[in-house]
């Protein structure tokens, strides 16, 4: 019942995102600026060219499809080897090993008589050898013994040396990439004690070390139509009550007070979902047992804002004078 339930709603919110979408691309381009008569880039245009922007920074960069740029692997080959996902980077690793290793040994077979020991010169018996003479361990089976087949081995060892350096450090900086163990809250709220409206989100250190000196920047993004009549996203800060904590051992609130001089003052939710407003969250600090400057960053639609809600107390107080963190109720909140 349950599961039913839960496809039932989200079918519902995939069907309520189409229709704003639809309605939003449905708008007729109007003129604009001084040239009067001219039309401008319409309303339907830019919001399938600004469309791809939404929810860009809670998912990934790889969203977006960038034209008329050449973002070729061998271009940036180190960057790339360093933001590729472990398992494509593995594979990527071993392929390019068989494939190396199954050239050098497809140029052996051009003189198989030249390399001792082998099993009736078979091409897995050169592809063995060539693994061999690529990590430069001999076992004494074969061994080359004539000028072409020395001259390939020559070769073939000083790449392995160089693949070696290269891949050695390669795995060193992956290893060695700080990162931040960060954790944000599933949802925003907006809590109203006092009568003072706040946004606030929720985020913990999940390392046991510490981090040192964070700063906290929020801002909204939200698409505007421009006085000459184009569509552009606008960023507006969000100003916190405390956007410094010099010490984040676990977990901390952060508040933006919505005061008249807030970018989110008189703003209804449909306002700013048809602005397909977002808030964006990036820390930085330094972690204290790496000594090196971390971030992380996240990002809030409006249809993750709860209003009228706090988040509950993660923090309690143990009879042996301890404190505990429940983070198993790191994203419950509770209207108030």
């Amino acid at each position: 019942m349950m599961k039913r339930l839960f496809h039932h709603y989200r079918k519902r919110s995939r069907q309520v995102e189409a229709e704003r979408h639809t309605k939003l691309e449905n708008v007729a381009p109007r003129p604009s600026g001084k040239e009067g008569g001219r039309f401008h880039l319409s309303t339907k245009e830019a919001v399938r060219r600004f469309r791809a922007h939404a929810l860009v920074e809670e998912k990934s960069h790889r969203d977006v499809v960038r034209v008329g740029l050449k973002d070729s692997v061998w271009s940036d080959l180190y960057h790339h080897a360093l933001t590729a996902s472990w398992p494509a980077f593995a594979a990527i690793a071993v392929v390019s090993y068989v494939v190396l290793n199954l050239v050098f040994a497809l140029l052996y077979m051009v003189a198989p008589n030249q390399i001792t020991g082998l099993s009736h010169g078979t091409l897995l018996s050169l592809f063995f050898f060539s693994v061999q003479t690529l990590s430069t361990v001999g076992y004494g089976t074969m061994s080359p013994i004539g000028a072409y087949a020395n001259a390939i081995v020559s070769i073939e060892v000083f790449v392995g040396m160089m693949l070696t350096a290269l891949a050695t450090g390669v795995v060193f900086a992956r290893f060695a990439r700080p990162r931040a163990r960060l954790m944000f809250s599933n949802i925003a709220v907006i809590s109203n004690e006092g009568g003072i409206p706040a946004l606030c989100i929720r985020i913990a250190n999940l390392r046991m070390s510490v981090i040192l000196s964070v700063d906290i920047e929020v801002a909204l993004s939200r698409l505007v139509m421009s006085d000459n009549g184009h569509l552009v996203r606008k960023f507006d800060q969000l100003l916190l009550m405390q956007s410094h904590v010099p010490v984040l051992r676990f977990a901390f609130v952060m508040a933006h007070v919505i005061t008249p001089d807030s970018p989110l003052h008189g703003k209804t939710v449909a306002e700013l979902e048809g602005e397909e407003a977002e808030i964006i969250v990036t820390v930085t600090g330094t972690d204290e047992a790496l000594g090196q400057t971390v971030f992380a960053r996240t990002a809030y639609r409006f249809d993750r804002v709860q209003h009228n809600h706090r988040f509950v107390d993660i923090v309690l107080s143990r009879p042996d004078g301890r404190i505990t963190v429940d983070y198993t109720r790191f994203h419950d909140v509770e209207a108030h």
